[in-house]
């Protein structure tokens, strides 16, 4: 597998964003986090932290969204959606993948950004042991640890547990990346979202361009 570099805890917990972030508008929420760093440290156990610098990302805009989960109104699923801004909304899916998402503000409108991949800067050992990729015959590149949104859940260990949970900590963390990690200046590539159904046109999906850990190009 290749290596990847990695950080120290302390060092990446230096720069965590404050909630007051996420009273921005979604669209604008999703570009922002590209190039941040999601950090996931399990309850009692630093050892067993992850963390990825995000690289791809989709907006889901509220009720008049076909393809939001808010836009069949407030559910027992989706109401960590409706705010305030600066939780972890996640959810599961298609019977065996979560998915993470930051919920964006005003506070009591249903929005969030998905967070669909990150790149590794933490815990690449624990990530390759929740994915069982050493199980898989032939040479498996490590950027199928993360290249999509169950994928990287499934890695850091992120599960309905932390659902609710703020993105200040201290499970769950959005931080700006240090220094010594941060991507090389990238451009955003706007385009559609996919795996969904309904709202197929609409171009809120984002990703760093040429970034190897990004789901689809």
């Amino acid at each position: 597998m290749s290596s990847l570099q990695e950080a120290s805890l302390p060092g990446i917990l230096s720069g965590v964003i404050p909630s007051a972030f996420y009273e921005q508008s979604t669209l604008e929420i999703a570009r922002q986090l590209l190039g941040k760093t999601l950090v996931v440290i399990p309850e009692g156990d630093e050892s067993r932290a992850t963390a990825g610098i995000i690289v791809e990302t989709e907006g889901y805009v509220g009720p008049e969204d076909p393809a939001c989960h808010a836009y069949v109104g407030r559910t027992r699923r989706n109401d960590i959606m409706w705010g305030p801004p600066g939780l972890a909304y996640v959810y599961f899916t298609y019977g065996n993948h979560w998915m993470i998402n930051a919920v964006t503000g005003p506070d009591g409108y249903a929005a969030a950004a998905l967070i669909r991949a990150v790149q590794p800067v933490l815990g690449v050992e624990t990530m390759r042991d929740r994915r069982g990729l050493h199980l898989l015959k032939g040479k498996v590149e490590d950027r199928q640890l993360t290249n999509g949104p169950g994928k990287l859940c499934q890695a850091m260990g992120i599960n309905g547990s932390y659902n609710g949970q703020p993105l200040t900590g201290p499970r769950l963390y959005i931080v700006e990346t240090p220094l010594s990690l941060q991507l090389p200046p990238f451009e955003v590539v706007e385009t559609t979202r996919i795996g969904i159904s309904r709202g197929k046109d609409f171009p809120w999906r984002y990703y760093v361009k040429g970034n190897r850990y990004v789901s689809r190009l």
